[in-house]
């Protein structure tokens, strides 16, 4: 033993020994460095860590990525709602937050950072999530983000064929029963959807419209949820189209927010102006989640591609022969009809499925002819002035009372005046807590603008007067017009009751 101690080499050899290893390996990977490029020397990293994975590791990593293609990727979205409900006491660090101004105590719901491990048990494996996230270089290009799934390499099918398929169900569970919705607006800076809660009052018990048109349109809707087979069988993607014209203040917005509650359906709105071409419309569309609405405000006026084409035509040869150059718009967002239409009834309109789209317009007659067909606006709902029967839904929402001696005064007002349901109810809420004394005001509000239309048509006679004979006549004209057009009120009011709703497919 003595002879075998004597024989060890000494510490300060050892040390000497392992300096002159060390400064070795440096110089040599200092050549290494400056010899091979970085490319290379990534490629030959890479396969030596594979070879060394493939025969001395015993781990398999599934990657999910965010998208999939040049759509979402569901199992990336199924894994971001499911993966919350296993954080545990393993779980090193975790996002929380809240993003509803109405409920300041509430708790904070839970999100996954970068980096941070979750462990998962599912019938006997156990499985190791971690999520990666990759910044861009471009402000205007989302960040890459994918989940890594670590199991053993013998449970490899087992986490494919089971595993995979129970996130995706839990997760279609937690869907069907979420309680709060979100409404989304694009971010076009950081290029991606952002959201908020979602808690309009607005139901369609609440709604100042007629009882006829609000059945049809619940009716068609709880229709097209359940016919989802039928769709499939008649070769259609399963969505659905709805135009909402009217003047402005009759209710269109509430309409939406109504439908929104009623489906449970997350609402989109999307801006025009904040898309820059056909291709970052398709990207922001097909990122949009099932069982959801598409909201698009205002059509005639947020972009171009709405205008009839024959229209705008006739303008730029009218332009050409007065002399005149064309003038392109102060706002071109870059987006076309055609880009548009390829997505709402073309081949990708059936990248998704449980979809309802929405157009809302104060001007239906400026619409090109191509949106409004069938299959892209299925269904069109004209939204007109407060009629008695909204007044009385009204009065029973805002007032509280169902029936009232002044009701038929109200109805006969209405009848011969134009005013929309946001008037009424403005009018409603100055005292409704004194119900006689709001419907006094309502009824001063109606005359008040009944004497004030008379008095635009006698001031108008009088102007045409004074410009001579031919103005006598103008305003003889005029008169007879507004004349014919209050004699006409009624039946014409009659007829937009029975035409509200124009039922195409």
């Amino acid at each position: 033993m003595a002879s075998l101690l004597k024989e060890l080499p000494s510490m300060s050899t050892l040390l000497a020994a392992y300096a002159s290893f060390s400064a070795m390996a440096m110089l040599i990977r200092t050549v290494l460095n400056e010899m091979i490029p970085k490319p290379l020397q990534k490629f030959i990293t890479s396969k030596f860590s594979d070879l060394i994975s493939n025969h001395f590791s015993t781990n398999f990593t599934f990657i999910i990525e965010e998208r999939w293609h040049a759509v979402y990727n569901e199992t990336f979205r199924a894994i971001e709602v499911y993966l919350p409900t296993r954080i545990g006491p393993r779980t090193d660090k975790l996002v929380i937050g809240s993003n509803d101004p109405n409920n300041l105590t509430a708790l904070p719901k839970r999100s996954i950072p970068a980096d941070c491990k979750i462990i998962d048990e599912f019938e006997g494996m156990t499985l190791e999530w971690t999520l990666h996230v990759r910044e861009s270089d471009k402000y205007y290009i989302p960040d890459r983000k994918c989940f890594h799934l670590t199991c053993k390499k013998r449970v490899r099918e087992k986490v494919e064929e089971k595993y995979l398929r129970h996130i995706a169900e839990t997760a279609q569970k937690i869907l069907s029963k979420r309680e709060k919705l979100n409404i989304y607006t694009y971010n076009q800076d950081r290029s991606r959807w952002e959201s908020a809660i979602f808690k309009h009052p607005a139901r369609f018990d609440t709604l100042a419209m007629e009882p006829e048109l609000k059945q049809f349109i619940m009716d068609d809707l709880d229709s097209f949820v359940g016919r989802k087979d039928f769709f499939e069988n008649v070769g259609r993607a399963w969505k659905r189209g709805y135009l909402l014209y009217g003047p402005p203040g009759t209710g269109k917005s509430s309409l939406v927010a109504a439908i929104a509650n009623h489906m449970s359906y997350h609402v989109y709105d999307l801006q025009f102006q904040s898309v820059r071409n056909d291709a970052e419309l398709r990207r922001i569309l097909t990122s949009t989640t099932n069982r959801s609405i598409l909201l698009i405000e205002d059509i005639d006026c947020s972009t171009k591609i709405s205008e009839d084409r024959g229209k705008v035509k006739d303008e730029k040869q009218k332009e050409g022969e007065d002399g005149r150059l064309n003038r392109p718009s102060s706002i071109d967002p870059g987006v076309t009809l055609s880009g548009l239409l390829n997505f709402i009834d073309g081949l990708w309109s059936s990248c998704g499925n449980e979809r309802i789209i929405i157009f809302t317009t104060n001007h239906k007659e400026k619409l090109d002819p191509a949106l409004l067909r069938p299959g892209r606006m299925d269904v069109h709902i004209h939204m007109g002035y407060c009629t008695p029967p909204g007044f009385r839904k009204l009065a029973a929402t805002y007032l509280g009372i169902k029936d009232d001696k002044l009701f038929t005064c109200i109805d006969d007002l209405l009848k011969s005046v134009e005013v929309t349901p946001a008037e009424v109810a403005q009018q409603l809420m100055i005292k409704s807590d004194e119900p006689e004394a709001a419907l006094q005001c309502l009824i001063d509000f109606l005359n008040m603008k009944k004497d004030k239309v008379g008095e635009d048509v006698t001031q108008a006679g009088e102007n045409e007067k004074k410009d001579g004979g031919d103005g006598v006549t103008q305003a003889k004209e005029a008169k007879d017009e507004n004349e014919k057009k209050d004699a006409g009120k009624q039946s014409r009011k009659h007829d937009e009751t029975e035409t509200r709703s124009i039922y195409l497919t």
